[in-house]
């Protein structure tokens, strides 16, 4: 058996719709966010190891404090937003998939440019994982080296070719697959008319086994 005909079989997908997404006010009430995955399953906003999800943002104002968090914000649509630190400095979301990274401890007061815009964030307990987010777009492919990778239909639709997997996946907006249990690097390619945020995860204590 091949390495790669390994790392198929060890790994776990998982098709997760966005029109199964479910809304819920934000932790401070001043929003309203729908949960796209979080690790370990069921686990609440004090005990979560990392958290996706998509944020509406209707009106400016503080955001929820997560002490021990770090944060990734991805504007999706809307005319974008202001982050004031109340340290001083401004993150800009200005252009979509403009990004924003801040210590989710960091009190941050929201202002909307023109009207409401909606967000997808990630979130990760300093300490216990690292992640990040790229952009892809259709036609690109990409070799990736993860523990869980995750990747959200920003726009459009599209399907994925994973190496080693005989049917590609179909997205539509909204839409993620989330990969769990990647051994080795995993080579990904997309076709059709979309774009892609792509989150790779990796957890301290497996980084610590290895």
């Amino acid at each position: 058996m091949s390495r790669n005909q390994r790392t198929i079989t060890a790994m776990k997908l998982a098709f997760i719709r966005g029109a199964d997404l479910i809304a819920a006010p934000w932790k401070n009430g001043g929003g309203v966010t729908r949960e796209i995955a979080a690790y370990p399953p069921g686990a609440g906003f004090d005990t979560f190891i990392w958290r996706v999800s998509l944020a509406d943002v209707a009106q400016p104002g503080p955001f929820s404090s997560f002490a021990g968090i770090d944060r990734t914000l991805v504007l999706l649509s809307g005319a974008g937003m202001l982050l004031d630190e109340a340290q001083g400095h401004t993150h800009a979301l200005e252009q979509p998939y403009g990004i924003a990274r801040f210590a989710g401890e960091a009190a941050i007061g929201a202002r909307l440019i023109d009207g409401a815009t909606r967000d997808f964030n990630l979130m990760i307990r300093r300490g216990a994982a690292t992640g990040d987010i790229d952009v892809w777009h259709s036609g690109e492919s990409h070799a990736v080296s993860a523990d869980t990778l995750l990747l959200f239909c920003a726009a459009g639709s599209l399907n994925v070719t994973l190496a080693g997997v005989d049917e590609p996946v179909a997205l539509a907006t909204n839409d993620t697959l989330r990969i769990d249990d990647v051994q080795h690097t995993l080579d990904c390619a997309l076709s059709g008319n979309g774009t892609v945020l792509a989150i790779l995860i990796h957890h301290a204590a497996r980084a610590a086994r290895a």
